[in-house]
């Protein structure tokens, strides 16, 4: 029988690694087995001993972006799929779910203040317009709003009430590129996770406190079921296997702020160990399942198809 490894590259996060190891030997899969990586170089085009990746570290380690890129050219079904983090900013994400049709707080991309230490030709710039038309913006945001780093960083974020304080906001953020983003005060505010573009569990969570609520019941049946179809969306438009999205809930409309977050907390002490112990139990059946299937990653399925000619 074919050997089929799951491989695991693990950076921060307590006890999720071993337990997601522990869980599929556990399971006692013919073929399939989960280890932990060692890489001491890659060679180039060298072809992968993994049929699954499970990746929570690539974002922290350049070189392991590098050797999971060339996994990827093996056919390994990689979780989460390295191509995409070059589409990972807020920005995007927020165009993105407005074009599915899902709701979204109003936000404008600003163009940095200053671009004082960089190299920038001065030609460069002509295409910008001078001033800004601040109160098209506003009327477009409105007030309360939050002007924030355009790569994420909520604890950077400042409240602004009015064209004076943002303005002040504004001129004293350099070379940032911020963006504008209304304000949505929320009756409600869930996390949900999901894993394989299927499994979703929504948890309650206060991001005031940065902490997960007391798991009770928090939505109607009707307010679930939008949160899972939003959200199952989303991670289906991204190609996220392992993400979590936040919704700030508004007069019964759920607003997704947040996501794009393929390295979610895993830390039970952190998200509670009935969650923790549900991530463990749905990445292991999906890692499991990649394994016995010969789907492939979606590049190693282009690049073959077009080289198919070229190939033994």
């Amino acid at each position: 029988m074919q050997e089929r490894k799951i491989g695991v590259l693990a950076g921060s996060g307590r006890y999720f690694p071993e337990a997601f190891i522990e869980r599929v030997n556990s399971l006692e899969v013919p073929g399939v087995s989960a280890e932990f990586i060692k890489l001491g170089g890659t060679k180039m085009a060298e072809p992968n001993r993994y049929r699954v990746i499970l990746d929570r570290a690539s974002h922290q380690v350049r070189y392991y972006r590098l050797f999971l890129k060339n996994a990827a050219l093996s056919g390994t079904y990689l979780i989460n799929d390295p191509f995409w983090y070059s589409a990972d900013d807020p920005f995007f994400q927020y165009c993105l779910a407005t074009r599915a049709g899902i709701a979204t707080p109003r936000t404008v991309c600003l163009p940095s203040k200053s671009y004082v230490g960089y190299q920038v030709d001065p030609e460069a710039l002509r295409n910008l317009e001078y001033p800004l038309d601040w109160d098209g913006i506003i009327e477009h945001v409105g007030f309360p709003a939050y002007l924030k780093p355009c790569d994420g960083g909520g604890a950077a974020a400042s409240k602004v009430h009015s064209k004076e304080e943002m303005l002040r906001a504004y001129d004293q953020s350099g070379t940032s590129v911020l963006v504008l983003q209304e304000a949505i005060e929320f009756e409600k505010y869930l996390r949900v996770f999901c894993i394989g573009r299927k499994y979703v569990l929504p948890a309650p969570y206060d991001p005031q406190q940065q902490r997960y609520l007391p798991d009770y019941p928090y939505v109607s049946a009707e307010l679930g079921q939008h949160l899972v179809q939003d959200t199952l969306l989303l991670n289906q438009l991204l190609g996220y296997d392992m993400n979590t999205v936040d919704f700030a809930v508004r007069d019964g409309i759920p607003y997704a702020i947040d996501f794009l977050n393929p390295v979610p907390d895993f830390d039970p002490e952190s998200i509670t160990w009935p969650h923790f112990e549900w991530l463990v139990e749905k990445m292991a059946e999906l890692a499991v399942e990649h394994a016995q299937s010969d789907q492939r990653n979606l590049f190693f399925t282009n690049w073959k198809s077009q080289l198919k000619d070229r190939l033994p």
